[in-house]
């Protein structure tokens, strides 16, 4: 049986809010003039996208591992 733990369940709630961050950049980089630039937000989609799946990886692997 698969538990959850603090520690997946973190790494899960960073995922997903990296992955919002990513989703946000692109619409704001592709659709209109950045409200933060366009350098602050590209910097934030270059760190949010890589982070997002790092995370999740660590999420699924802390729960199927039990650690």
């Amino acid at each position: 049986m698969m538990t959850y733990t603090p520690k997946s369940a973190i790494f899960l709630l960073v995922s997903c809010v990296a992955a919002i961050a990513t989703v946000g950049s692109i619409f704001e980089l592709a659709y209109g003039d950045p409200q933060l630039g366009t350098v602050v937000t590209s910097l934030i989609l270059a760190a949010s996208a890589p982070l997002a799946g790092i995370c999740l990886f660590l999420a699924v692997r802390s729960v199927g591992t039990g650690e």
